[in-house]
């Protein structure tokens, strides 16, 4: 149901505010550079720092600047499952057509409770769900015999997910459990070729925010068998990636794209704070790298 390189929008702020003529612009953006697919309201949008009212906000909009043109997958994790199901029914009212779910977080359940969190959430979900395991970020990991617990009972809900264990072998282990259709997105960047060369189809990214074409043009690649010239693309990008992550998320890639795109605001919203010098001069030398700057 979804491949290629799936940016995990930044939401840009001015003032403290959502700015929405910029975000417009960066849905256009993508768009037009081969994104093949849309994550407003993710961890790297900056969702946690959101109300319900902005968040799905950002996702309407999103949704209509996209037109159509690539879908639309929405954050709506939570760790109450009440407030889960009514986030998927707020982000198909806002018009998206996936949600993308991390299982509760900090409350830790144990595999009988993630699964029936996601029971619960499937009985009133009316768009597909993309499962997101992200354990250092929520401390829950969706083990692969509760995801193919969970996607054999509710196939036509659970389509795919987006990867962030790290955990390589997963790749295959969750092909076997829940089967060749089920759309395995990366969560990480930095091992997308290996991935995808496991059976993945794309990837949920945080790099495509600045990158958009060459992310696109790596997952071409690989989607059409051609992993000698996809590692060039990883060889190019590799720094870009490690860089994201030398300063607490979303800070690199906001400041790469206040770098890359004139006029592009890098505020982001505390508890998250402007990256380091350091960060900042790793971010301009991958840039470089890339030929992005």
């Amino acid at each position: 149901m979804f491949s290629g390189s799936i940016p995990a929008l930044v939401t840009p702020f001015r003032n403290g505010y959502f700015a929405e003529s910029d975000f417009r612009a960066l849905v256009d953006r993508q768009i037009e550079q081969g994104s093949s697919a849309l994550v407003p309201c993710g961890t790297t949008g900056e969702a946690a720092t959101m109300s319900a009212e902005e968040h799905f906000h950002v996702v309407k909009v999103c949704v209509e600047q996209a037109k159509g043109r690539v879908p639309v997958i929405a954050g709506a994790g939570s760790n109450d499952t009440a407030v889960a199901s009514a986030n998927v029914r707020a982000a198909k009212e806002a018009g998206a057509d996936a949600a993308l779910m991390v299982p509760p977080y900090y409350n830790r359940p144990s595999q009988e409770g993630i699964f029936r969190h996601f029971e619960a959430v499937a009985q009133s979900a009316e768009i597909p769900i993309v499962l997101y395991n992200v354990p250092g970020r929520t401390v829950t990991d969706i083990q692969p015999v509760t995801m193919a617990r969970i996607v054999t009972a509710f196939p036509k809900v659970f389509v795919g997910v987006k990867d962030a264990t790290g955990i390589l072998g997963r790749v295959s282990e969750q092909r076997a459990g829940c089967g060749p259709d089920f759309c395995q997105l990366s969560g990480n960047d930095e091992t997308a070729l290996a991935f995808n060369a496991m059976g993945g189809v794309g990837c949920i990214s945080v790099t495509a925010n600045v990158a958009p074409k060459l992310c696109a043009e790596f997952q071409a690649a690989c989607a059409a068998g051609d992993y000698a010239r996809a590692l060039t693309y990883q060889d190019r990008l590799y720094a870009l990636h490690v860089a994201m992550f030398t300063d607490a998320s979303p800070g690199p890639i906001k400041y790469a794209m206040s770098r890359v795109i004139d006029g592009f605001p890098a505020e982001l919203r505390l508890p998250m704070t402007e990256p380091s010098d350091a960060s900042k001069a790793a971010v301009d030398a991958a840039l470089k790298a890339a030929g992005l700057l």
